[in-house]
């Protein structure tokens, strides 16, 4: 069983008096820097340019913003929070010359450090605290008086301190209020790639164009299967957030659960889980983490063709045209 730690196990003065940096003010960096301020923490912001949009939202927000470099010159506690490409390059063009000893380098997910992107010097904690959930989220929730979960892992304790100042983070950014639980960079590197790709990116996105495109062929509606496939998914996955699988299958009809628990395995199959074990098997032996490094060394070419199809698709077109008339599901386009 995960050990979990509430508001009533962390001591915030591990960071009392110490300055924290905010690197990047992108999803999880805005929400990170005001929780952490609204938390009565002591907040700088470091962005790469003070005149980009993230940069210009942070002075909105209140924030001073520094170049990189000069924030981790002034920090006691520094948190990375780039994409995971560019993390390694900014950490040792700007981070690592301006670490002390006694410093506290934090993540929020463990790609670099796990596959050593980042080998950070012996006389630093190094901890993550990774929100499980997106920075409008862990923002929100705050304002609201509650939290988003998140996990923490000390993978360096110089101080002897680290999994203190760790926890007092997580609470400075309302973790604490729903629970933080304790986890490896090994491991939450490994279960967030493996979820992301043969699930919740992955693997979902990939049913849904099936189904739609095995609608479609079959002569039906390309709108009716957009119904059908995609906009009632986030009625079901509600359930499931709620209750899980058993209450999914108590909510919905005994024609839909009949059919669902009937023929949802000839779909997901053993074929399905043996594509899911070798996904597994690349994300472990760092074959994932080198193949999408070189992908973005040369401008990610392979990503940039995935979107183009994307895009250009059936389901994506008639999508946008059936968001377009139902304002009330707040429509986004990119």
């Amino acid at each position: 069983m995960a050990t979990m730690y509430y508001e009533k196990d962390v001591d915030r003065s591990a960071l009392e008096g110490k300055t924290i940096a905010i690197v990047g003010y992108g999803s999880q960096g805005h929400a990170h820097a005001q929780n952490l301020r609204d938390s009565g923490f002591n907040v700088i912001v470091a962005n790469h340019r003070k005149d980009s949009p993230n940069g210009k939202l942070a002075q909105e927000h209140g924030f001073a913003v520094h170049g990189i470099s000069e924030a981790a010159e002034k920090s006691d506690v520094i948190m990375i929070l780039m994409p995971d490409e560019v993390t390694g390059r900014v950490y040792n063009e700007h981070i690592k010359p301006n670490l002390k000893a006694g410093n506290m380098l934090m993540f929020a997910h463990g790609f670099n450090i796990h596959y050593g992107q980042i080998v950070p010097p012996a006389d630093v904690d190094v901890v993550m605290i990774a929100p499980k959930g997106p920075g409008h989220l862990v923002r929100s929730e705050y304002e609201k008086g509650g939290g988003v979960a998140c996990l923490i892992a000390v993978y360096q304790d110089a101080t002897g301190h680290a999994k203190q100042k760790g926890l007092a983070y997580g609470y400075g950014v309302g973790g604490a209020r729903a629970g933080i639980i304790e986890t490896t960079f090994k491991e939450e590197t490994e279960t967030d790639l493996f979820g992301e790709q043969v699930v919740l990116c992955g693997g979902a996105s990939e049913l849904i164009r099936a189904g739609f495109d095995t609608l479609v062929e079959a002569g039906y509606q390309p709108e009716i299967a957009y119904f059908e496939v995609l906009h009632e998914l986030k009625l079901i996955v509600d359930l499931f957030y709620q209750g899980g699988l058993a209450y999914m299958n108590y909510s919905v009809s005994n024609t839909a659960e009949y059919g669902g628990q009937s023929r949802g395995p000839r779909v997901v199959n053993e074929t399905s889980r043996q594509a899911m074990r070798e996904a597994l098997e690349e994300i472990q032996n760092g074959s994932f983490a080198r193949e999408w490094l070189l992908e973005c060394m040369v401008n990610q070419p392979v990503l940039k063709k995935l979107r183009a199809r994307d895009e250009a698709s059936t389901l994506e077109q008639v999508g946008k045209k059936l968001r377009s008339m139902m304002p009330f599901v707040n429509p986004k386009e990119v």
